[in-house]
């Protein structure tokens, strides 16, 4: 078996030092069905430390990706038939050894974990799923959401999707990196500071568990990383815009200012506009958004960061809000939002159920869009399709999605090489416009134009929510009382050629 491991090394060696063009054997397929035939079955073994396992650092290959990713896909391949067992490529689940920092209920928090030994690049991901506000939304929080208030029934370990796949087929940028996963029990958007005690019934401290976690991620690497990437979606968006420049802020004092502190927004990029329905503020969902989290930071004893307090003064609820927290930001942070948010027609008292939407309610959508563009104008890192969904970076389907023919995780690799030090074009701000453009095939900026929900081809597949079949983009915009006469006078077009685009979903 040891001398099977030498030869894996070997190949790898081999694999690695050679050029490109003398990996090219002829037959070579033949050749390694060959050697399959001759292996003997693998036997499980301890694992030796210090002999199977060797640093990699790829960031020195980050220029030229799509061709290595090509190579280390070959390599993978043929070093397959010589791991002694499957690669665990799950996180495992650690509880904080501070157990004063807990849960809503006063369990454990705590944090999933993959490490990558030769990567110097860290990707934290915090989870979402709403909020509650005060005593009455977060015992009913309780009774049907346990999962996201109590560490109690959490599994030991779990598989990372999207963003967080090691798989570089799903993940072809980021699959090497240290995976964490930070599970949401704290129900205040990431931003508490406030324990349990005997006059409080919950705990509120998701801004003490970021920085607990990355306290005990310094002894396991992160002290020497290069990059951190904070990510979140939706509640764990909002997240990353509240905790960003705080987790930059603790490295630094620290002594850690070398590592390259980043955010990455994903759905928790919320406005807050007029509601269509106005309703009284009985529950997380009806609540408007303002006056939930007015009621909400008083309740969680909620933090925001310290430049956007200063400029709102009495008013910090405001920094709940992505194009008003944006940009008072010192860390550079990529957004990915889409123009017709799930969430935010949910709060906005828009419910897309089995009834068509009347004409009031399509234009409430369309204007939504038309908002949510115009505060991400001046965003200058963004990816923001026109389609009705939410969430995006941890779905399995997140590289199918394209804006103006790129899609994301391509667009996120252009944002990261513009961020490496010879790359500067601003370096007080990253999160301005750049005065110079984008390199070239490598754009960072991208937002649909086009006005209505999934009016862009690769938007996710729609289903009816009364049979569950999949419609079709015209069956779906008809269902949303979609006019194409009226539509087509507008795009000023002939009504068939409207009708024709959208039959072939352009």
């Amino acid at each position: 078996m040891r001398s099977q491991g030498v030869s894996c090394l070997l190949l790898l060696f081999i694999h690695v030092s050679a050029p490109a063009e003398a990996r090219k054997v002829p037959g070579g397929r033949a050749q390694h069905r060959r050697v399959q035939q001759q292996q003997q079955p693998p036997v499980q073994r301890e694992r030796v430390e210090g002999t199977e396992s060797f640093p990699l650092d790829f960031t020195a290959v980050e220029g030229n990706m799509d061709n290595f990713m090509v190579q280390i896909k070959n390599l993978a391949q043929s070093l397959y038939p010589c791991s002694a067992q499957k690669l665990d490529q799950d996180m495992k689940l650690n509880f904080l050894k501070n157990d004063s920092v807990t849960c809503n209920d006063g369990s454990a928090a705590g944090y999933y974990i993959k490490e990558s030994k030769g990567s110097k690049r860290w990707l934290l991901f915090l989870e979402g799923g709403w909020y509650c506000f005060n005593r009455q939304t977060c015992d009913s929080r309780y009774e049907t959401m346990r999962r996201l208030m109590s560490s109690t029934k959490w599994p030991q370990t779990r598989t990372g999707t999207g963003i967080m796949s090691p798989q570089p087929e799903e993940n072809p940028h980021w699959w090497n990196a240290n995976m964490v996963f930070i599970p949401y029990c704290s129900s205040d958007v990431w931003s508490g500071a406030t324990p349990k005690t005997n006059q409080s019934d919950y705990a509120f401290m998701g801004s003490l568990i970021i920085k607990e976690v990355v306290n005990e991620l310094l002894t396991k690497g992160l002290d020497n990383a290069k990059v951190l990437l904070l990510a979140g979606s939706s509640a764990g968006g909002t997240g990353v815009l509240l905790n960003v420049d705080r987790v930059a802020e603790q490295l630094e004092s620290l002594g850690h200012g070398g590592v390259q502190v980043r955010g990455l927004a994903d759905s928790g990029w919320f406005l807050d506009n007029k509601q269509y329905k106005i309703t009284t503020c009985l529950d997380t969902i009806s609540c408007a958004p303002t006056e939930a989290i007015k009621r909400g930071i008083r309740y969680w004893g909620g933090l925001v960061p310290e430049s956007c307090r200063q400029a709102h003064v009495g008013q910090e609820w405001n920094c709940f809000f992505g194009y008003k927290v944006f940009p008072t930001l010192k860390s550079p942070v990529f957004v990915v939002q889409w123009l017709f948010d799930e969430a935010q027609l949910t709060v906005d008292n828009i419910h897309l159920t089995g009834q068509p939407v009347h004409e009031g309610q399509w234009r409430y959508i369309q204007n939504l869009g038309q908002e949510l563009r115009s505060t991400l104008r001046d965003v200058p890192a963004m990816f923001a399709p026109a389609c009705l969904s939410h969430e995006l970076i941890t779905r399995t389907y997140w590289m199918d999605i394209h804006v103006k023919g790129t899609s994301l995780p391509r667009a996120l690799h252009c944002w990261d090489r513009s961020l490496q030090p010879n790359n500067h074009t601003n370096s007080t701000n990253h999160n301005q416009k750049p005065k110079t453009p984008p390199t070239r095939g490598c754009p960072l900026h991208l937002i649909d134009s086009c006005p209505w929900p999934h009016c862009n081809p690769t938007c996710p597949t729609v289903r009816d929510q009364l049979t569950g079949q999949e419609m079709s983009v015209i069956q779906f915009l008809k269902h949303m009382g979609f006019d194409v006469q009226k539509m087509a006078q507008q795009q000023g077009m002939d009504a068939r050629k409207l009708l024709g685009m959208l039959n072939n979903g352009s």
